[in-house]
């Protein structure tokens, strides 16, 4: 078993349904002498890196699953194949983020002592059917994609994985740990860590992340597509900018663009980092950044104002900016600091509602219709 160990990749190869139930899946997940007890039948082991057993899948819409044993890969992770894809981390410890699968990256941008790439470039994880498609650009409206552009991943799902982009341990420009652009993407008690710009959901991106731990200090949820963290933690690595920057996109349908944090807890990621009141829960990349933090768990890094304009000379705040929060407690909370500084909407229930779940925010490709939620792991 010594040769198979050191090939680290487990590839599966499922012609049928991707739906493993939770049961099936930590059966496959938890490491045994044996490492394929309890995987779907078919599987191969053959690849030393992740990137080449994505690469030797076929670009086509059959479902497939790669394992991934426990280890550190320092690779970039490229998927732009149409079909329905899960990547499983190897871990004893399924339900909780104790995860012994790291991938690490090590690049930024857009200084120059980086580079100016573009920020895709960055990224440690990247899912979308173009390199078109995943360039963030610039402007107000950034990169502009051929109209002809097809869908992405239709169910991409990773599960107890860390994807670090760890270029400086600070912010030093835009430094990707995950993107997404035109594909539907879940993660799973995954981890991400970077310092600027650490999640970016990119042009008709639909991504869903439950259960998982995100860290950055500048800007670092960030996009134009469609993000729900659920029943996660934000950890503040320190104050720049704002925890989230959307850009929204003017459509001929009403669309729900934007970021929606729910359920979670926003703190500084270590008890020395002196950030009391200095961080802001946004700013609006342009005017029409869309983001509610509902029902989440502040501590006091949080600025009294919540949100804060783009810039003194350059507040990109208009009626049509939703930079809101419904519900939220602890000591970062402060109703007349939200209602004093003028950019943070206190909503009331019917108007969160609107927005008061993924059915209610994630959108088919194109028409714009409401409930593309069929690619979600509720139970994951």
């Amino acid at each position: 078993m010594s040769f198979l160990f050191s090939l680290s990749i487990l590839l599966s190869s499922i012609t049928t349904s991707l739906a493993l139930t939770t049961k099936q899946r930590h059966v496959c997940q938890t490491p045994t002498p044996e490492p394929l007890t309890g995987c779907p039948p078919q599987t191969l082991l053959i690849f030393l890196t992740i990137q080449s057993a994505i690469l030797s899948l076929p670009h086509d819409n059959s479902s497939q699953l790669i394992l991934i044993t426990t280890g550190t890969y320092t690779e970039q992770l490229n998927i732009t194949r149409p079909g329905p894809l899960t990547l499983l981390g190897q871990t004893s410890s399924p339900s909780t983020l104790s995860n012994t699968v790291q991938i690490l990256w090590h690049q930024a941008t857009g200084t120059s002592t980086t580079g100016t790439l573009d920020n895709a470039y960055t990224s440690v994880l990247t899912i979308a059917p173009t390199l078109n498609a995943s360039l963030t650009g610039a402007g107000p409206t950034g990169n502009s994609v051929p109209a002809d552009t097809p869908f992405g991943s239709s169910n991409f799902r990773a599960y107890n994985l860390n994807f670090t982009n760890d270029y400086l341990p600070y912010s030093a420009g835009p430094s990707l740990a995950v993107s997404t652009s035109y594909a539907n993407t879940g993660f799973y008690y995954c981890g991400f860590q970077s310092y600027q710009d650490t999640i970016y959901i990119g042009k008709l991106g639909n991504s869903y992340m439950s259960h998982c731990s995100i860290a950055g200090q500048t800007d670092f949820l960030y996009g134009f597509g469609t993000l729900w963290i659920q029943a996660s933690t934000l950890l503040l690595r320190g104050c720049g900018g704002g925890i989230t920057a959307w850009k929204g996109t003017n459509t001929t349908f009403p669309n729900k663009y934007g970021v929606y944090i729910r359920d979670s807890a926003v703190q500084k990621e270590n008890s020395s980092l002196e950030i009391s009141s200095k961080c802001a829960l946004g700013r609006p990349w342009n005017s029409l950044h869309r983001s509610i933090f509902s029902k989440c768990w502040l501590d006091d890094s949080i600025r009294p104002s919540g949100y804060t304009a783009w810039l003194a000379t350059d507040p990109r705040v208009t009626s049509q900016t939703l930079m809101a929060e419904y519900e939220d407690v602890g000591p970062g909370w402060n109703e007349t600091g939200r209602r004093e500084g003028g950019v943070t909407k206190v909503l009331d229930r019917e108007k969160f509602e609107e927005y008061g779940s993924p059915e209610k925010v994630f959108q088919f490709f194109r028409s714009g219709k409401i409930g593309n939620v069929g690619w979600i792991d509720w139970d994951g």
